[in-house]
């Protein structure tokens, strides 16, 4: 199976607004060669290191899980919830454990 990171962080990226060169220069990266550079991560000729994808997501507003989660329904369940605050996180995650133990969520 084929890395979801690539077409994940293409997706991000066009959705905060950056193009591949703006998204580079954000990052540090030199003017010249930001664009061929996450282009390459994009394409996954190269893949970035953690600590890179740990900016990137920071940078694109989501959290890091969701460039390496397989499951399409999950990570957009990860970007959604890395978009919550602090108690609506908490009341999600509430809401789930009641779910598994067959309780109705909310009661």
């Amino acid at each position: 199976m084929e890395s979801p990171t690539p077409l994940r962080l293409k997706e991000a990226r066009k959705a905060a607004g950056y193009t591949q060169q703006q998204l580079g220069i954000a990052l540090g990266m030199e003017p010249n060669t930001a664009s061929a550079r996450m282009n390459q991560y994009e394409k996954g000729k190269h893949a970035p290191d953690f600590t890179t994808m740990k900016r990137i997501a920071e940078e694109l507003g989501v959290p890091v899980a969701y460039f390496y989660c397989e499951d399409d329904q999950l990570a957009d369940l990860i970007s959604i919830y890395g978009k919550l605050g602090k108690d609506e996180k908490q009341a999600i995650i509430l809401n789930i454990k009641e779910m598994l133990n067959g309780k109705k969520p909310g009661k």
